[in-house]
């Protein structure tokens, strides 16, 4: 909880905070790469970094955090936390980065709001930060002794041995371990990051859910290859789709993700569109054999049935448990899907059970309009999870 002394101050000052939060933390990141470039180079996203998106969800995090600390102090946001954390540990991020974060994160306030930043207000914002960077601190030492590894994770070689065309702009890779061990256990939903080396030598970092059965000796990952359009062509999605063969070897982390089925027989929605529906797969091959009677209903929306990756494997999968109901959406159907509708996806048309769970993984604009479909349903905000592909711009509405 923030201090007595602290809380109105922060109220007092958010709404200055929360208008420059923007022009904040571009000026952290341009602070923290001139002093350390090696962690633009071969940690942050540098795709995320050219369209703003990386800014965007670091100003979201710290606005989203404070204010509620000053209007629901008896609460925390578990929820943003938690995928903040289980992607810090993806990363390797460690507990010192943060104290650097710190350093470049006021210095940048303070060349941004100027005098307004008396030592008060710097004590009440100091304290907003390590509210939070010490939640996430302890949530990343327990991913990181729960995976088996020590603080910053660590990375192991992992050798592709399949390979397999799933759509023209997706590729599935199926990995071992070079050393010819089990690939290990992981939770349906979760992800790994591959680390990637680029031809100018920086070591990009990208992660991708593990789209395969839990219960196989092997990891499968599937990349969707991003097209330049509104921003720049994918590096390590472009990079694997034209080099990454069998045989050749990936830096591979350990497993991460919060987004994971629940104990207990209650029914469930899994909601994807596009690239989204990868997570759905491991949730589906993982009910398959170990409680393929459960009340499921799968939606998911897609361009075209070609671009639909895995679409044969989702429908098998669908069709071999009893009580479960696909519902596909394509925006152009053609003759090749007669049983989809066209058009977007509506989860408000939907025969769902009372106390249903439900999971999106999609584009933002297809999660927020499938959330609000269930909110007006009477599902309530707890029982809607979500897996955001990239930095998390939702994070101010939850």
């Amino acid at each position: 909880m923030l201090s007595e002394q602290s809380t109105p101050v922060v109220r007092a000052t958010l709404p200055l905070v929360g208008a420059a939060i923007g022009e904040i933390t571009e000026g952290f990141y341009a602070r923290l790469f001139q002093d350390r470039p090696e962690l633009l180079r071969d940690l942050f996203n540098r795709g995320n970094q050219a369209n703003g998106e990386q800014q965007k969800a670091l100003a979201g995090s710290i606005a989203a955090f404070a204010g509620m600390l000053v209007e629901r102090p008896e609460s925390r946001p578990d929820a943003m936390l938690a995928r903040i954390a289980h992607k810090h540990a993806s990363l390797g991020i460690t507990s010192d980065q943060y104290k650097l974060v710190h350093q470049h994160l006021f210095a940048a306030i303070g060349d941004v709001l100027g005098s307004a930043v008396t030592p008060e207000v710097a004590a009440a914002w100091d304290e907003v930060y390590w509210l939070m960077a010490n939640a996430l601190i302890a949530l990343e030492a327990r991913l990181y002794q729960d995976s088996g590894t020590a603080e910053g994770g660590a990375w192991r070689e992992m050798e592709i041995v399949e390979r397999h065309e799933v759509t023209s702009d997706a590729v599935s890779l199926v990995l071992r371990p070079a050393d010819g061990a089990p690939a290990g256990a992981f939770r349906p939903g979760q992800y790994v990051s591959v680390r990637t080396e680029l031809p100018d030598g920086a070591r990009q970092i990208r992660q991708y859910s593990l789209s395969g059965d839990p219960g196989s000796p092997h990891w499968r990952i599937t990349v969707k290859r991003v097209r330049a359009g509104a921003g720049p062509e994918g590096e390590v999605s472009s990079r694997l789709h034209e080099q990454a063969r069998t045989g050749d070897l990936l830096s591979v982390s350990a497993p991460f993700g919060d987004l994971v089925l629940p104990e207990g027989d209650g029914p469930l929605l899994l909601a994807s569109a596009g690239i989204g529906v990868t997570p759905m797969l491991s949730m589906l091959h993982h009910l398959a054999v170990a409680d393929p009677t459960r009340p499921l209903t799968v939606m998911h929306a897609d361009r075209t049935p070609a671009d639909h990756a895995h679409r044969d494997e989702q429908r098998r999968l669908v069709s071999s448990l009893p009580n479960a109901r696909l519902h596909l959406w394509y925006e152009e159907p053609g003759d090749s899907a007669p049983e989809a509708l066209s058009g977007l996806a509506d989860a408000a048309a939907l025969d769902l059970p009372d106390g249903v769970t439900a999971y999106l993984c999609g584009s933002l604009p297809f999660m927020r309009a499938v959330r609000g479909d269930l909110l007006r349903r009477g599902v309530p905000a707890h029982a809607v999870h979500y897996e955001v592909f990239g930095p998390d711009l939702w994070l101010g509405n939850e």
